[in-house]
C-alpha cells in the first residue's frame, strides 16, 4: 500500500491567487477552492478567514479547526498535484465538529468532480446563444 501524499502549506499570496481561479465548492461552514498544479507530487493546503468572520481570536480558531479537518480528510479525499484553499465562513467557529467534517468532505468530493471534468480546475468557456457575439443585420440590396 502506498503512503498518502505529503501535505504542504500554501503561504504566499500568489499561491492563493492561483487556486482562486480554479474550482469552488461552498458549504454552510466552509468554502473549498482547488486547482491542479503542473507538478503532481504533493497536496497543497492553504487556510484563510476574513475579518467578516470576527475578531482575531475567532479567525484563528476557524483556521485551527480547518487545519485539523484538512489534516484528517485530505489524505483520503485530496489528490496529489492539487492545491486546496479552505475559506472559513461565519458558521465555521461554532459548527459541530461532525458537521464541519461532513461539509469539508462533501466540498472536497464536489471540487474533485469538477477538476476531473474540467482538466485542471479552470472551467472551459463555452458559448451560449446569449453570449454569442451579436452582429449587425445585413442590409438588403435592392
Amino acid at each position: 500500500m502506498t503512503p498518502p501524499p505529503e501535505i504542504r502549506r500554501l503561504r504566499a499570496r500568489r499561491e492563493f491567487l492561483f487556486v482562486r481561479q480554479g474550482a469552488k465548492a461552498a458549504r454552510p461552514t466552509v468554502m473549498v477552492e482547488a486547482r491542479r498544479r503542473p507538478d503532481g507530487a504533493w497536496i497543497g493546503a492553504g487556510f484563510t478567514a476574513t475579518k467578516k468572520i470576527g475578531n482575531a481570536v475567532t479567525r484563528n480558531r476557524c483556521r485551527r479547526r480547518l487545519r485539523e479537518a484538512a489534516r484528517a480528510l485530505l489524505p483520503r479525499f485530496g489528490e496529489a498535484g492539487v492545491d486546496y484553499v479552505f475559506v472559513a465562513r461565519s458558521q465555521t467557529a461554532d459548527a459541530a465538529w461532525a458537521r464541519l467534517l461532513d461539509d469539508i468532505e462533501s466540498a472536497l468530493l464536489s471540487v474533485r468532480a469538477v477538476l476531473d471534468e474540467s482538466h485542471g480546475g479552470r472551467p472551459r468557456r463555452t458559448r451560449t446563444p446569449s453570449s454569442a457575439p451579436k452582429t449587425a443585420p445585413k442590409k438588403a440590396i435592392d
